[in-house]
């Protein structure tokens, strides 16, 4: 009997799916999983040497594509090489995110708030911009947006993220919209805390991080990287097929509180 985290499910087999900010972390994780459902992968990353690693390990079913989620050029050019390698891209992943830097309205400087919005909802735009329309040649899609909690419930000395994050929720739902009629499907995917490197930025290790970060989310724990990837899975497949236009918060209740 297979459950919802069981990577045996074959629900993605025969579909492309892109996925920005694959170098780490929760991107590397839905990489392997979509591998695992049957898909081909693109990883996209402007760490090279990370998604090349990578795809070496997913094997024949990934391809590297090296990109800049802030610069037009750079994702025109990198759905091209999409499109040259697969001529088609079913699913879109948009994960990218800069590195989270704390501070107030008055703290954060213009060149900080301006990074985060261009990387988490500048990013999203632009990839997107550049992806759909190889989606709607294909017949239609799936694609997910990886918000967070914050965008749902705020925290302190964090504005640039929660900014970016509430506004990629709402993308999704406008997006939703204007591209039903060409068959493709937006969602966004709000995480709570997750044991990756990111993590490291503010704790010693990820135990150190589990013991504060945990009981605030009604599981009394944060998440495995698989555990979003599960998720993000469930919404690329056609187990999916009537959800869109909204926003799936993985937090393990953090949101409730």
């Amino acid at each position: 009997m297979t459950t919802a985290s069981d990577p045996s499910l074959s629900r993605l087999a025969g579909r492309i799916v892109m996925i920005t900010g694959a170098a780490s972390g929760i991107g590397v994780a839905i990489a392997r999983r979509c591998v695992a459902e049957g898909a081909s992968v693109v990883c996209a990353d402007h760490t090279e040497g990370l998604i090349n690693l990578l795809a070496a390990e997913l094997g024949s079913s990934a391809i590297a594509v090296g990109c800049d989620v802030t610069d037009g050029r750079s994702m025109e050019h990198a759905l091209g090489r999409v499109r040259d390698r697969f001529g088609r891209l079913d699913g879109l992943v948009h994960n990218a995110a800069a590195p989270s830097l704390d501070g107030t309205v008055v703290d954060l400087s213009e060149e900080q708030w301006r990074r985060e919005l261009d990387v988490s909802l500048t990013g999203a735009f632009l990839t997107a911009k550049f992806a759909l329309p190889l989606m709607v040649e294909a017949g239609g899609g799936s694609v997910v947006l990886v918000a967070s909690q914050f965008a749902h419930v705020a925290t302190g000395k964090a504005v640039a993220y929660c900014a970016a994050k509430a506004g990629l929720v709402h993308l999704a739902k406008a997006m939703a919209i204007d591209h039903a009629d060409d068959g493709i499907r937006v969602n966004s995917l709000s995480p709570g805390a997750v044991a990756t490197s990111r993590l490291l930025q503010r704790w010693p290790d990820l135990e150190a991080a589990n013991r504060q970060l945990g009981p605030a989310h009604l599981l009394g724990r944060i998440a495995k990287p698989d555990e979003i990837a599960a998720a993000t899975a469930f919404l690329l497949s056609a187990d999916a097929s009537f959800v869109t236009g909204t926003d799936l918060l993985v937090d393990g209740g953090y949101a409730v509180r």
